[in-house]
C-alpha cells in the first residue's frame, strides 16, 4: 500500500513533513501508552518531541492492507538511540535498544486517517536500563 510504504520513508528520513504529508487534516493518532491526538498539529508536535529524544530506524518492515485498502498493518523492528530523557521514563544515556512493534491504519481518499501503534514497553524499558 503506497501511502503507507510513503508514510514509513518519511519516518526513517526524518522528514516530519513528508509524514505529515501523508495524513488526512483530522488524523486520529493513538499513541501506545498514551492519549489519542486529533489532527496535525498534535501529531507534528508529537513528531518533533519523538525526534529529540530519540533516533529510529525501522526495519523488516511488512506491510498488509484489506482488498479496498482503507484499513492496513505493518510490522517491524524499531532500531533505536535514546538521546534525551523523556518524562516519565528512565534517563537517556545514549542507549540502544531494537524493538518489535506494529502500527495500524485507517485509510480515507488515499491519506492515513489513523494511526495507531504498538510496542512493549516494559521490554523498552528493560533494554534501556
Amino acid at each position: 500500500m503506497d501511502v503507507i510504504k510513503r508514510y514509513f520513508a518519511a519516518f526513517n528520513a526524518g522528514d516530519v513533513a513528508g509524514m505529515l504529508a501523508e495524513l488526512c487534516d483530522d488524523v486520529a493518532h493513538h499513541v501506545n501508552e498514551g492519549q489519542v491526538r486529533q489532527g496535525k498539529a498534535l501529531f507534528e508536535a508529537f513528531c518533533v518531541h519523538m525526534n529529540d529524544s530519540y533516533a529510529e530506524q525501522l526495519t523488516d518492515m511488512v506491510v498488509m492492507s484489506n482488498d479496498d485498502q482503507s484499513r492496513a498493518c505493518a510490522e517491524y523492528i524499531v532500531n533505536g538511540t535514546y538521546l534525551k530523557t523523556d518524562a516519565g521514563l528512565p534517563e537517556a544515556h545514549g542507549q540502544s535498544y531494537r524493538l518489535p512493534a506494529g502500527s495500524f491504519f485507517d485509510v480515507r481518499d488515499g491519506k492515513i486517517a489513523r494511526v495507531t501503534t504498538y510496542y512493549n514497553l516494559a521490554d523498552w524499558t528493560a533494554q534501556v536500563t
